[in-house]
């Protein structure tokens, strides 16, 4: 094989997997689908306890003192979040992204923080009674394996 045909070759491969990846991104998946109406809630009162916000975008949102009890943040976007003082406990954040997040003075007692990015959290004082860390993330970039 001359160099000519291992560049088309790679060239036609590249753009397969372009185009593969472009289509898993932009193809809707009920995966991640959220309650709209439970995010709606969220922003208006900072109160909702077992709501359903799997995979919701809530990047730089202002939660602090927010009352998220048994909520579904699966995979949630949490990137600059103020969590400060916000009660979480029970809650559902398995692959959630929570980097620079805020989260001092928090409960996340019982909380699921399986594949979690807490990397550069601000969990100082923070409770975190029976969380369970699998993979986890943890703010210095360590990988806190305990409950796995």
């Amino acid at each position: 094989m001359d160099m000519r045909h291992l560049s088309a070759t790679f060239v036609m491969l590249l753009r397969t997997a372009v185009t593969a990846l472009v289509v898993v991104t932009l193809s809707p998946s009920g995966a991640l689908a959220f309650d709209p109406s439970d995010l709606k809630k969220l922003m208006e009162t900072k109160e909702c306890v077992g709501c359903d916000l799997e995979g919701a975008d809530l990047v730089r949102a202002n939660l602090k003192g927010a009352n998220l009890v048994g909520a579904n943040l699966k995979k949630a976007t949490l990137i600059k979040v103020d969590l400060r003082s916000a009660n979480l406990a029970g809650s559902n954040l398995e692959g959630a992204n929570l980097w620079t997040a805020y989260l001092w003075k928090g409960n996340l007692e019982g909380v699921n923080l399986k594949g979690a990015n807490l990397l550069n959290a601000d969990i100082r004082s923070v409770r975190m009674k029976n969380t369970i860390f699998c993979n986890t993330t943890m703010p210095d970039g360590s990988i806190f394996d305990r409950d796995c």
